[in-house]
C-alpha cells in the first residue's frame, strides 16, 4: 500500500537542503576564515597616496626596470610636459 509517510519528494528535498546546509556549516567551523592582524576579516584599507608621474619614474628607475637613457628620456618628457 502506498501511504502519505516520510518518503515522499518533498520530504526528501528538505532531507536533502538540511543535509547540505549542515555540510556548509561544519566546513565553515572547522575552516574559519583568515583574519588580518587587527582580528576583523575586513581586507586592509587601500591608501590613498597621490604620486606623481616624476616619482613612478623614479621608483621605475631604482627597481631597474629603465636603463639609464631611458630614464633620461623620459625625464625630459616630463619636465618639457611641466613646463
Amino acid at each position: 500500500m502506498m501511504g502519505f509517510g516520510f518518503g515522499g519528494p518533498l520530504s526528501m528535498l528538505i532531507l536533502l537542503v538540511a543535509v547540505v546546509g549542515l555540510a556548509m556549516w561544519l566546513i565553515s567551523a572547522l575552516f574559519p576564515r583568515v583574519t588580518s592582524s587587527t582580528g576583523s576579516s575586513a581586507p586592509p584599507p587601500v591608501q590613498s597616496t597621490h604620486e606623481t608621474a616624476l616619482d613612478i619614474l623614479k621608483k621605475r628607475y631604482a627597481r631597474g626596470e629603465l636603463t639609464p637613457d631611458e630614464y633620461k628620456d623620459m625625464l625630459n618628457d616630463l619636465l618639457k610636459d611641466a613646463s
